[in-house]
């Protein structure tokens, strides 16, 4: 069940390191070769704001053409997309093995490379993606930090919006005194050696989102395994990267892919699986630090043994079959497929273990949240990300469905919190979004 042209193989290795790598003019004629064949394609126009703001360039031109667009212009083009990577995989005719050979998503990064060589990128932009740090000062004081990041604080968030760029209505993770992996040494689950996939071992990476922000989900889907006979290990050895990646600062991103992939090959090598538990971070692992760090052996080592957490349930229900003890969920699940889970070209994981709890009544939303991370948070993006999910936010709100799940923590509150305008009183909605695991474990009477 593949989605698009996504093998590995199809797609170019990113030679960074090379003297063209950030040539002003090579990047300008790369960027109109490309826009040029999407202005008469015109497929993702739906996709996300790049699109339409391209082709709203070249239509209000001179010429009606691309010859007549400064390159000047082309910014506003560039800072729109969500690397989502949606046009690549789902929509565009022209990616590799065409001739044509077209990688939107990574051309946007190699413009946003040259822009972080020249000192371009927003010092508040940086900040925010400096995950690691941030949770780290902001766990201690994590009712304070909470506190001041809530979107209803009228005192705080117009500053933040004034100050550092950060929408004053969007959405921000919580932060936690006591992060999963402390959670997980603390209380570890008892391991079920009587279940069908007893004898696995996993290691999770628990990913900067679980270990800072949410490290309740990180329980759930160790609990998961352990009823299932999976034992389980917690490593995180810093970010993935995706934060950096981004915003085009990419020795930063190989210097966090050779780290975390040398500590987690030692894993892999004692037998352990790698299950991630966020989406983007599981496609940086799988897709994107081999395409910048090509000659690692213990990055490609790592991409090969590494599972979504929904795609390793789904793999243990099809080759040991799961532990018994899942129970109804009531009332069924809205279910918004993460652009970077589609990405990964494994299927739809999510809604697949979802159907393996009993009676659960799935529907499946595939269209962008909107959200894109730490863009969507972003004062110039912020409006926009939200346009860009409504599709899926009024899908949510009218589905009568008391459960919504994401995949991406980050578009499930997204879409919360965009669905307000579409709630209709006779219909039972989702007061919070769950990622898929957690629901798993709910099902099961697993506490996390």
């Amino acid at each position: 069940m593949k989605q698009g042209k996504t093998d590995l193989s199809a797609r170019h290795v990113i030679d960074w390191e090379s003297p063209d790598f950030l040539d002003e003019n090579i990047i300008d004629k790369e960027l109109r070769r490309v826009f040029d064949v999407c202005h008469t394609c015109r497929r993702c126009i739906m996709l996300c704001d790049s699109f339409p703001k391209l082709f709203d360039l070249i239509d209000e031109s001179e010429s009606g053409e691309l010859d007549s667009v400064d390159s000047a212009d082309f910014k506003p083009v560039v800072d729109a997309c969500t690397l989502c990577d949606m046009c690549y995989i789902v929509s565009c005719p022209y990616v590799p093995p065409h001739e044509y050979a077209l990688d939107f998503p990574h051309l946007m990064v190699r413009y946003r490379a040259l822009e972080t060589s020249k000192g371009e990128t927003s010092f508040f932009e940086r900040q925010l993606g400096e995950t690691d740090r941030n949770g780290k000062l902001a766990g201690p004081v994590a009712p304070l930090a909470n506190w001041a990041s809530d979107r209803k604080n009228s005192l705080t968030r117009p500053i933040m919006e004034s100050v550092a760029g950060i929408h004053r209505d969007a959405s921000l993770p919580k932060y936690h005194s006591k992060t999963f992996s402390k959670r997980s040494k603390a209380n570890p689950p008892i391991v079920d050696m009587k279940a069908p996939a007893a004898g696995r071992k996993a290691v999770i990476y628990s990913t900067c989102f679980v270990e800072y922000n949410n490290p309740g989900l990180g329980v759930a889907a160790q609990g998961v395994l352990a009823k299932n006979g999976v034992e389980t290990e917690v490593v995180y050895p810093t970010c993935c990267g995706m934060p950096q990646l981004e915003r085009g600062d990419i020795e930063n991103v190989v210097e966090r892919a050779k780290t975390v992939a040398a500590e987690l090959s030692a894993w892999i090598d004692k037998g352990y699986d790698v299950v991630t538990l966020v989406p983007s971070c599981a496609l940086t692992l799988k897709m994107e630090w081999p395409l910048h760090v090509p000659d690692d052996l213990n990055v490609k080592k790592l991409a090969d043994n590494t599972s979504d957490i929904a795609e390793y349930v789904v793999a243990i229900a099809r080759n040991e079959g799961l532990a018994e003890g899942l129970e109804p969920i009531e009332g069924g699940v809205a279910l918004h497929l993460a652009c970077h889970a589609r990405a990964q070209n494994i299927g739809a994981k999510a809604a697949v273990m979802l159907r393996l709890i009993p009676k659960c009544n799935v529907m499946v939303m595939q269209r962008c949240s909107g959200h894109g991370g730490s863009w969507g948070v972003m004062k110039d993006n912020f409006e926009v990300g939200m346009k860009v999910g409504e599709n899926v936010m009024k899908q949510a709100a009218q589905s009568g469905r008391p459960y919504l799940a994401s995949e991406c923590p980050l578009a499930g509150d997204h879409i919360i919190q965009g669905m307000e305008p579409f709630l209709e009183d006779d219909k039972p909605s989702a007061k919070m979004s769950h990622h898929p695991i957690e629901l798993f474990a709910m099902s099961y009477g697993i506490q996390y």
